[in-house]
């Protein structure tokens, strides 16, 4: 792996490389009607900005709406935290406006992620206006957080070469010794790992995955950082070894990591939720449809608005069509979304 310093990449030429837990209350499609989406309206036809009054606290919150993956709701108000970190950024000058520009970084992540569930193509808008804050704000956290989220929009598009090249350099923090940093480059290597396998790069993903692991028992003892969106753990490590084996091919190798695994040890509902939507990948590669749709049903268990995802009710259509009888499968699929009502 080509090494190079994480600030000369990270923060100036990154934009060049281009079932745990009670039940959720059932929720309302997590997709909205086209051309009613919130925060696709603020992206494209966006008003003055508008200081927000309590801007930390309101991206914590949204933050805290994603984990809890609360969508529908993340989706309501990004919006106003967005326009609120732009007003705080043009008013702001100096080490205030570096941090306008990270909360401002932040919200955009958070946006590109909230895309990336959605299959919405506005993720190059999000995650790009995510580098250029991160990128503003000076802080190396902030922007591997954003390089993190570009890269998933560049293997969505089919870059995976690109987006692998782009996480490895970014991740070059082998004299971290934070919490924050190590947790970082954990989760930007984990990333790396799994765009590597959906390429059929064996070698690279399976070196990526163990140099994640390696990163992540150097972090300090009960110490995980702060990163803004994905926890990096051992139990996260497992969890991207599943979605790694099912995407080279060869998901008889996520087995042993998905029977090991106990999800409630994933600490979001939208890390849990994870956890099912790689097992149903895993099991439906492997023609378990039992196993299928019972990771489907632990899925809207722990996070009902993740099993409307677009790729997720390609799963549950695919078992509705299929000759396994599956008691209340018709009823899933509809008030999922797979089928009609």
């Amino acid at each position: 792996m080509r090494r190079r310093s994480f600030f000369t990449l990270g923060a100036a030429g990154v934009g060049a490389a281009v079932v745990g837990g009670a039940p959720q209350a059932s929720a309302e499609p997590v997709l909205p009607p086209p051309g009613t989406d919130p925060l696709e309206q603020a992206l494209f036809n966006p008003a003055t900005p508008v200081r927000l009054p309590g801007l930390p606290a309101a991206l914590a919150r949204a933050r805290s709406d994603f984990r809890a993956a609360r969508y529908d709701q993340l989706r309501a108000t990004l919006p106003a935290i967005l326009s609120g970190a732009e007003a705080e950024r043009d008013a702001a000058s100096g080490q205030r406006r570096e941090k306008a520009h990270a909360v401002l970084a932040r919200a955009h992540v958070l946006a590109t992620e909230l895309a990336v569930k959605d299959s919405a193509d506005y993720a190059w808008v999000t995650a790009d206006r995510a580098l250029t804050a991160a990128r503003a704000s000076g802080s190396s956290i902030v922007v591997g957080e954003a390089a993190r989220v570009l890269a998933i929009t560049m293997r969505r598009s089919g870059r995976i070469t690109s987006a692998v090249q782009l996480l490895t350099s970014v991740a070059d923090l082998d004299s971290a010794t934070t919490a924050d940093a190590l947790a970082v480059r954990t989760s930007l290597l984990l990333t790396a790992a799994y765009t590597a396998a959906t390429g059929g790069d064996w070698t690279a993903a399976y070196d990526l995955v163990e140099e994640a692991e390696r990163t992540a028992l150097r972090a300090p003892a009960g110490m995980t950082g702060d990163l803004f969106t994905v926890e990096a753990t051992a139990e996260q490590c497992t969890l991207y070894r599943i979605g790694i084996a099912t995407a080279l091919g060869n998901p008889d190798a996520g087995v042993k990591h998905a029977l090991a695994l106990d999800p409630t040890r994933l600490p979001t509902r939208e890390r849990r939720a994870r956890y099912f939507t790689d097992t149903a990948r895993m099991w439906d590669a492997l023609g378990e449809d039992q196993r299928t749709y019972e990771a489907l049903l632990g899925m809207e268990r722990v996070a009902p608005q993740e099993v409307r995802r677009p790729s997720v009710r390609t799963i549950t259509a695919r078992l509705v069509h299929s000759p396994a009888r599956l008691p209340g499968l018709r009823p899933f699929a509809a008030r999922t979304g797979a089928i009609g009502t």
